[in-house]
């Protein structure tokens, strides 16, 4: 148990500060174009890379809404959702902290740049998007990015294969994400920066766990229902194929 919680630890942390790092030290905010789309493609390499190098340590979700979603779908101990969480809050946080500390070393640096990867709505959204839009979007983006880490980690993928299909939905869920909120679908990579922010971030971090939550438990919900599908629907033909055995068997 001490080696999963030390992977969540340590890939919560890689993922704050490489994600939100990737534009933070590069300009001192994430409000331009590239800035965006850099982000998104940090978060979805930092994902692909992480997810294949610590599964086999830990679950190597780094996400609390992913982890209450697996739960939910009944594929992680509801015993471990507590420590396995504070984990990666834990983290998060340092790697929030560890990022500012960085950031802060460069000389004439911005003060706007204390707001690095912060979440937020209204004011607070790179596009001046509402309480409304926010909540949506990170429900809707967690919800399916929760839902293909299910699919991949149920099917038989390649463990390359598989990594690199959560990291490329990361990156296509966050490049939607990132003009509306800065692109959470995380409650612990929000927590870690906005525990550094203070402020406006902490009003705003309830959104931040709500939504990604809620998205993480409806894909819970959902995915078995699709796999029970999926399974019906291949049922006669598996049926046929072993009658199909059984008379070789037989004619041989």
């Amino acid at each position: 148990m001490f080696k999963k919680l030390i992977g969540e630890c340590a890939g919560s942390f890689s993922l704050i500060f490489f994600g939100c790092g990737s534009t933070a030290l590069a300009s001192g905010y994430f409000r331009s174009d590239i800035g965006l789309v850099c982000q998104a493609l940090a978060f979805g390499l930092a994902a692909t890379t992480l997810v294949y190098v610590l599964r086999p340590v830990c679950a190597a979700h780094f996400n609390p809404a992913v982890t209450v979603g697996f739960a939910i779908a009944n594929r992680f101990p509801v015993r471990d959702l507590v420590p396995t969480i504070t984990a990666q809050i834990g983290g998060a946080t340092a790697g929030g902290w560890f990022l500012y500390v960085v950031a802060s070393g460069r000389p004439g640096v911005s003060p706007d740049l204390i707001a690095f990867g912060a979440n937020g709505y209204g004011a607070h959204s790179p596009a001046g998007y509402q309480l409304h839009a926010a909540l949506i979007v990170e429900a809707l983006m967690t919800f399916v990015f929760v839902l293909v880490t299910l699919s991949v980690a149920s099917g038989r993928q390649a463990r390359f294969n598989g990594s690199v299909l959560i990291g490329l939905s990361l990156t296509l869920c966050s490049l939607l994400a990132i003009p509306v909120t800065n692109g959470s679908l995380n409650p612990a990579r929000s927590t870690g920066v906005a525990l550094v922010v203070g402020g406006w971030a902490l009003d705003q971090l309830w959104l931040f766990w709500a939504a990604p939550l809620a998205g993480g438990v409806l894909a819970g919900l959902v995915h078995p229902m699709l796999q029970r599908s999926a399974t019906s629907k291949s049922e006669p033909l598996t049926h046929v194929g072993r009658i199909d055995g059984v008379l070789d068997k037989q004619l041989s």
